[in-house]
């Protein structure tokens, strides 16, 4: 059941036929992927069409070695192959990552003929992703409640403890993590990691914090720690 197309040679409509499915395929993929996963379109774009690459790649590669080596030499050799495969871009998120990866395998799989696989390896990719991201099986409900605070502040300020009675009134948790200098080092800016006691007083602690610092720029945005990459 689901044997491979490719028996012992490879046609050229048959490389085309492959390719034809694995984009159409991928196009689909990325369109259900887009459902959840807030991204760039080149993102998703290449996700739709990295599967008839990689598939055409394959197809060409195994019919070149078809008749000229063994069967672990294929294998070596297509192994090598993917690994020059890479990725060029701008820095991405875990999830884009995935995405990129799960065309990237389909690819491979329509590449060596197995095309009922590679439509099950996608529908499978994108329904585990669906499914991930509608449930909260991973959520943590602290982490949902961690903000990251960032206040600039004059270079004359003391940053130790003048926040301290602020902070006491609204936040239930509070960590300094991070301080650099800005402005030439006429000013700081500091990153708090904190919970606030309740999320509908935000407005009322920025408000708080802008008497202190002279009415400088002040952000609350999602806590995220940046020092970890995959």
């Amino acid at each position: 059941m689901f044997n491979s197309i490719f028996q012992d040679e490879i046609s050229v409509a048959m490389v085309f036929l492959m390719a034809g499915v694995a984009l159409v395929s991928g196009i689909i993929y990325s369109y259900v992927i887009s459902r959840k996963l807030r991204t760039s379109n080149g993102v998703l774009i290449t996700a739709a069409v990295m599967p008839m690459i990689v598939s055409i790649a394959i197809c060409l590669l195994g019919a070149f070695l078809s008749s000229t080596t063994s069967t672990v030499s294929r294998i070596a050799t297509l192994a090598v192959a993917l690994g020059l495969i890479r990725f060029r871009s701008a820095h991405g998120t875990a999830e884009e990552m995935i995405v990129l990866l799960g065309s990237v395998i389909s690819g491979l799989v329509f590449g060596l003929g197995y095309v009922a696989y590679g439509v099950i390896t996608m529908i499978a990719i994108a329904a585990i992703y669906i499914v991930l991201t509608t449930f909260p099986v991973f959520r943590n409900k602290k982490f949902e409640s961690e903000k990251m605070l960032k206040i600039t502040i004059p270079e004359s300020l003391d940053y130790s403890d003048v926040f301290n009675e602020i902070f006491d009134k609204y936040l239930k948790e509070s960590q300094i993590v991070g301080v650099k200098t800005t402005g030439m080092g006429s000013m700081f800016k500091l990153s708090y990691r904190i919970i606030l006691k309740d999320a509908k007083q935000e407005k009322e602690l920025i408000d708080e914090l802008r008497t202190r610092n002279g009415n400088l720029e002040i952000s609350v945005i999602p806590y995220v720690e940046t020092n970890k990459t995959l």
